[in-house]
């Protein structure tokens, strides 16, 4: 199993035994989550854009793949992805660079098609 694989079957794993010990504190993130995400003076594709660059700036695997997988769902394309990535690397400044370079792992993933 490879390392996206893998990052995604222990968020799938975390989030079923979150929910099935009925944390009051997860079930309230799941809702801030919906609320974020949901279109309004900024549609979905461009917050979840938005959360890319912000995963490479705080180094968040899981978060990188997560947000890139959502972004490309909801219509974003290559292109896209990669400056939101490029927003992170400038905000975060050398360190991002590192992350970065997870990331684009990612999105050789999701655009590999």
């Amino acid at each position: 199993m490879g390392k996206l694989e893998e990052i995604s079957k222990r968020r799938k794993a975390s989030h079923a035994k979150l929910l099935s010990l009925k944390s009051r504190v997860y079930e309230a993130f799941l809702e801030i989550e919906k609320a974020a995400y949901r279109d309004g003076a900024l549609p979905k594709k461009v917050k979840e854009l938005i959360a890319v660059g912000i995963s490479v700036v705080i180094d968040c695997e899981s978060c990188m793949q997560w947000h890139i997988e959502q972004a490309a769902k909801s219509g974003a394309n290559e292109q896209e992805v990669l400056e939101a990535i490029e927003v992170g690397i400038e905000m975060g400044g050398g360190p991002a660079t590192v992350s970065a370079r997870f990331a684009l792992e990612v999105m050789e993933s999701v655009f590999k098609e």
